[in-house]
C-alpha cells in the first residue's frame, strides 16, 4: 500500500465540451489567462488542443465513476508530482467519488507549485531537464482502488517522506514575479509524498482568392510548444492511503496541443474559407442591350 495525498473537491464545472472524454475520467485544458476550455480537434485518432504561448494553464480532472481513482498526471513525458520521467507506476492524484480538481502546475512541496505555462519548446521544463523527447502531449493513467475488506477510515494520514522525488537540474531565475494565486485555490496531491506566431490577419485582402489558400498551407512552421516551470503559487496537499487493484493502468487519457499555426500547418485546424471579393453593383456598367442566354 502506498500513501498518496487527498484532493479537494471542486466547485461545478462550466458545460464547454470536454478536452478529452474517458470512461473513468474526464480531462480538460483549461487557459487561466482567458477562463477558456481549451476546444479539442479531432485527427488521426488523436485530440489536439492550440495553446497561446505566455499563457499559463491548468489541467482539470474529473472523476466520473462511484469509486476513489488514482490519476498519474504526465506533462510532456514528465511526472507533475516527482519531476520523474514519468510511468504508471509513479506518485499521482487520488480523486474521490464524482470528485474533480484543477492542477495548477509542477508539485514543489506540501503546499506550493510551479505554474504551468505555454511556451517554446527549448524554454520547456522537460527540455531544460533533457527529456525534450515528449514535448507536446498530456495524459493521466488511471487506477481503480482495490476493494478494502475493512471500511475506510477517513482522516488516516500517512506521514512517509517524498523518498522517491526527482531533484532535477536548478532551473534559471525566474524574471517576472509570481501573478496571484486564484481565488480558489485548487489542492493536488502526491503518492509517497515562443516563438511570435505569424499573423493570418496580416494577409491583405488582395490574396484572398485561391492564392490565400496556399500561402497558408505554405506558412513557416514555429517552433513547437511546451510546458515551462512558472511562477510558484500555493496549493495545499494532504496525505492518504490508496491500493490499486492491479499493476496495470485501467484507462490511459491523452490530448496533445501546439500552437494554433502550427496546428493549422499540420491540418490538425481546417483552414478557413477565404473571404469572398464584394463587388458593389452598378447602375450604368455601360454598353447595348445584348440578347439574353438561351
Amino acid at each position: 500500500m502506498k500513501t498518496l495525498l487527498s484532493l479537494l473537491t471542486l466547485a461545478a464545472l462550466s458545460a464547454t465540451p470536454f478536452a478529452r472524454a474517458g470512461d473513468l475520467v474526464d480531462l480538460r485544458v483549461i487557459d487561466r489567462d482567458t477562463g477558456v476550455v481549451l476546444p479539442a480537434y479531432a485527427r488521426d485518432g488523436k485530440l489536439y488542443i492550440a495553446g497561446m504561448p505566455g499563457h499559463r494553464y491548468s489541467v482539470r480532472i474529473e472523476n466520473r465513476i462511484g469509486e476513489r481513482v488514482l490519476a498519474i498526471l504526465s506533462v510532456d513525458g514528465v511526472n507533475a508530482v516527482t519531476g520523474q520521467t514519468a510511468s504508471p507506476d509513479q506518485s499521482g492524484y487520488v480523486l474521490d467519488p464524482y470528485q474533480s480538481t484543477e492542477i495548477t502546475g509542477w508539485r514543489k512541496s506540501m503546499s506550493e507549485v510551479a505554474q504551468f505555462n505555454f511556451t517554446a519548446l527549448s524554454g520547456s521544463y522537460a527540455a531544460r531537464t533533457g527529456r525534450p523527447e515528449n514535448v507536446g502531449v498530456i495524459g493521466v493513467a488511471v487506477f481503480r482502488e482495490k476493494p478494502l475488506d475493512l471500511p475506510w477510515r477517513e482522516g488516516k494520514i500517512a506521514n512517509a517522506p517524498l523518498a522517491d522525488r526527482y531533484t532535477p537540474p536548478a532551473p534559471p531565475a525566474q524574471p517576472a514575479s509570481p501573478l496571484p494565486a486564484p481565488a480558489s485555490v485548487p489542492s493536488g496531491g502526491a503518492e509517497t509524498a515562443s516563438a511570435p506566431a505569424k499573423s493570418a490577419a496580416a494577409d491583405s485582402l488582395a490574396r484572398a482568392e485561391p492564392a490565400a489558400n496556399e500561402s497558408m498551407a505554405q506558412r513557416r512552421k514555429e517552433e513547437s510548444l511546451g510546458t515551462g516551470h512558472g511562477a510558484r503559487e500555493l496549493s495545499r496537499i494532504t496525505y492518504t492511503q490508496f491500493t490499486r487493484a492491479g499493476t496495470q493502468p485501467n484507462e490511459v487519457v491523452s490530448v496533445w496541443y501546439d500552437s494554433y499555426n502550427n496546428l493549422v500547418a499540420r491540418g490538425v485546424i481546417p483552414q478557413p474559407p477565404p473571404p469572398r471579393r464584394f463587388v458593389e453593383p452598378q447602375a450604368f456598367p455601360g454598353g447595348f442591350v445584348p440578347d439574353p442566354k438561351s
